[in-house]
């Protein structure tokens, strides 16, 4: 017989794009508010490897992520991935500018050997999830650094990302250790 294991948790990670610094400032403290403590905030970065957002989001986005002190279970990427989306609805009420997205939340997990993105949109390289989301490898951790794939997002395949998901990891690598 086979012996079925448990998932070890993860860190969640989540992506913000926003069409300015208040909007930005406004998700973050949305996504504490509803996640718990960040233990990490990257840099701001501008938002500049394709123009897929514009429409949506303005024409100078930011980008920064979030990652969170409390680890969870895997299996609630789906669910929280439905939980960005109502938060990304109800700040772009609040924040009532020019353009239908204000903020785009992408939440993720980071786990000792990849980042997974969940998404709602379903392609070739994504699984399904679980609750109509879909998810991808969207770097994996090799001989020890991160490598992009071939369909991975052309901003995460910057340096900088890099780096703060390396900080992340490790911090995942000191909390898993100190469960046992």
């Amino acid at each position: 017989m086979w012996k079925l294991k448990d998932p070890k948790p993860v860190k969640l990670i989540i992506g913000i794009l926003a069409a300015n610094y208040k909007c930005l400032h406004a998700a973050a403290e949305a996504l504490t508010h509803k996640f718990g403590r960040a233990d990490f905030t990257s840099d701001v970065w501008t938002f500049d490897k394709t123009d897929y957002y514009k429409d949506q989001t303005g024409p100078h986005i930011l980008r920064q992520f979030l990652s969170f002190e409390r680890l969870i279970d895997p299996a609630l990427l789906a669910k929280i991935k439905h939980k960005t989306n109502k938060l990304e609805q109800k700040l772009a009420a609040r924040l009532a500018l020019p353009v239908p997205r204000p903020v785009n939340l992408d939440p993720g997990i980071i786990e000792p050997s990849k980042l997974i993105l969940a998404t709602t949109k379903n392609y070739s390289h994504r699984i399904y999830i679980g609750k109509r989301m879909y998810a991808e490898v969207t770097l994996v951790f090799d001989k020890g650094s991160w490598r992009p794939l071939k369909y991975t997002y052309p901003d995460y395949k910057q340096r900088c990302y890099f780096v703060f998901f390396e900080k992340v990891r490790a911090r995942l690598l000191e909390q898993l250790k100190s469960k046992h």
